[in-house]
């Protein structure tokens, strides 16, 4: 397979100059530049428009599953064309990138392609060398060394049925590009730059909110509801889609690789079972050696158990971040920023820029990381259930497991009861009343001074060792949601103040204002009417005033008929009126009066 992703850099680059032979450049270069001799062909294309892209998008998402495989090669940074100095790995890494990106830049450029006839062609031929060759591949080696019959299989189904389904795609394509080149159908017309749930969005926001007659179910409640008005770019889903693969594979390796260290163990412990068997278990090595069978035992048995819940929990993560994505993006649009860290209020530009190229491959390798280290921490949790309260019962020391479970209950719920204590003893006796039978709580103003300072004296010394349990619970606290939410690319794991830091959450929040300033439905709305009006040379294009613009008698200058619009729009949103440009002759206590009339 590295032999022929070379050799497919070969129809790739037949393709791409296909494709962009067919595709015109807009403005065409002057005389003495020497790119005019191309007249305007050659144009530069693109795969996919990775921020207003929001047609085809599941393709594009199968098409980036296709590449799984190549990029957990390059994850493994087992993938190495070159072979050049340790201290250049960073470049090495670099140009492996650049040739599995060229390898499968047909994929996009043939889904993305104007030209339908043509492209689903190269598109499909490509596809069927690679299915072909994937194929080939597994049926010469359908077996392995570590999990057996079909381990070639399982590695590449996910990349055979992305493939297959691009064939179908590609065909669907040449089927619907003949019709219309032979008549049968109307071509489509031009793509519009608003989208369709982008103008229903709009639309909503000028409608009156109504009450809501229907009631929302538990699952809309709680986990998820789904917006018309919304549509995930086609970013995210392929980023999605290839996570999933990728994460499918990383478990299907690690299960290998459990499976070598496995079989190692195993003849380790035969060794330690013969040893003990030489010895009739009266050397003096015995009980550490079978100490350390059962550490073996219980290792195996927890790592195998653990692997469905970590999984589970980054699959989980992967749906929770299309939420977050969802949420913060219209939190963005309504002008919220509250539940961004205020260094990230306003980002710089460049920065944006760049996260918006990173963020989809640093989730990749997050959720991936994320999954070892959460596989990690719950096999420790699952070790320390296993000798704390299993093994203590199949050992027959249940009631001394019992009885020092209850002790270290009974000292927590102390510890815990006093500093309870103390809050209650604060709000009764340290507080005065409150002000107001409405008031939810009292005032922080300070009651029976005296015995307060005593309290708080005789207490000083008692909450210096209380504070050492805080810290170590601060601590513990700290290290377990760390690496639980190490995945989590949507939330930062640093203490306030320290957000920069996590480059991750950094690229996150750049993701979101490119995609905010560039997808948001009104500014995208408003530049759809400036288009429009551009072509037709209209002032309005709506179907309204039309007939107003267009009927005969006496002409309405174009001042007038904003002017008259401007006073439409005041009186249906009087409350614009506030944020109007005041003129200069205007005076704030007019603005101020007028504002009053408006709330009353």
């Amino acid at each position: 397979m590295e032999l022929f992703l070379h050799y497919s850099l070969i129809p790739s680059l037949f393709i791409i100059l296909i494709l962009s032979f067919l595709q015109r450049r807009e403005h065409r270069r002057q005389r003495d530049d020497t790119s005019y001799l191309l007249g305007n062909r050659f144009g530069i294309i693109m795969p996919l428009d990775f921020v207003g892209t929001f047609s085809n998008r599941w393709s594009y998402g199968i098409a980036f599953g296709a590449t799984a495989n190549k990029v957990m090669f390059l994850f493994s940074e087992g993938y190495q064309p070159l072979q050049i100095p340790q201290w250049a790995q960073a470049f090495e890494l670099l140009i492996g990138g650049i040739e599995v990106g060229l390898s499968h830049f047909p994929f996009f450029a043939c889904l993305s392609s104007e030209f339908q006839l043509v492209s689903s062609i190269l598109g499909f031929c490509y596809s069927l060398i690679w299915f072909a060759v994937t194929v080939l591949q597994v049926s010469q080696c359908p077996h392995g060394q570590f999990v057996g019959k079909y381990e070639t299989l399982m590695f590449y189904w996910p990349s055979l049925l992305c493939l297959a389904f691009l064939l179908g795609r590609f065909l669907h394509m040449f089927v619907k590009a003949l019709r219309v080149h032979l008549g049968w159908e109307f071509q489509v017309e031009e793509k519009s730059v608003l989208e369709t749930h982008q103008a229903e969005h709009v639309k909503q926001l000028l409608r009156t909110p109504r009450p809501q007659e229907k009631k929302k179910s538990w699952f809309q409640t709680r986990i998820y509801e789904w917006d018309p008005c919304f549509q995930f770019p086609s970013r995210m889903i392929g980023t999605i889609v290839l996570a999933f693969i990728c994460l499918y594979l990383f478990i299907v390796i690690e299960f290998c690789v459990f499976v070598y260290v496995r079989d190692e163990l195993d003849v380790f412990e035969n060794k330690l079972e013969s040893y003990i068997t030489f010895t009739n278990h009266s050397g003096v090595l015995t009980p550490v050696f079978l100490q350390v069978k059962e550490l073996i035992s219980v290792t195996k048995g927890v790592w195998v158990a653990t692997i469905l819940p970590a999984s589970l929990t980054c699959v989980s993560y992967l749906f929770h971040i299309l939420v977050c994505y969802r949420k913060h993006i219209k939190r963005l649009r309504a002008g919220d920023k509250h539940f961004l860290p205020l260094k990230f209020h306003n980002p710089a530009s460049s920065a944006s820029v760049v996260a918006i190229a990173r963020y989809s491959g640093w989730q990749i390798a997050y959720i991936l990381w994320g999954y070892l280290i959460i596989h990690v921490v719950q096999s420790l949790c699952g070790m320390a259930i296993m000798y704390g309260l299993v093994l203590p019962i199949v050992h027959n020391q249940g009631l001394e497991m019992l009885q020092g479970l209850g002790i270290g209950i009974l000292t927590i719920s102390i510890f815990v009861g006093l500093m309870i204590l103390q809050m209650c003893i604060a709000a009764s006796f340290f507080l005065q009343p409150k002000l107001g039978t409405a008031d939810k709580q009292k005032p922080l103003a300070l009651n029976n001074r005296k015995a307060f300072h005593n309290f708080n004296y005789f207490l000083f010394f008692y909450n210096v060792l209380l504070g050492l349990g805080a810290c170590l619970s601060r601590l513990l606290i700290s290290c377990l949601l760390g690496t639980w939410l190490i995945a989590r690319i949507d939330r930062t794991i640093m203490q306030n103040g320290y957000e920069g830091a996590d480059m991750g959450f950094s690229a996150w929040i750049g993701m979101l204002y490119v995609d905010h300033y560039h997808t948001n439905p009104v500014l995208v709305s408003f530049c759809h009417i400036l288009i429009a009006n551009h072509k037709e040379k209209k002032l309005q294009q709506t179907t309204k005033y039309w007939c107003l613009n267009h009927s005969a008698g006496p002409r309405v200058s174009a001042r007038s008929r904003t002017r008259w619009f401007l006073l439409q729009t005041l009186i249906n949103n009087p409350r614009l009126i506030i944020h109007r440009k005041l003129k200069s002759g205007h005076s704030s206590q007019e603005s101020q009066i007028l504002m009053a009339c408006l709330e009353s």
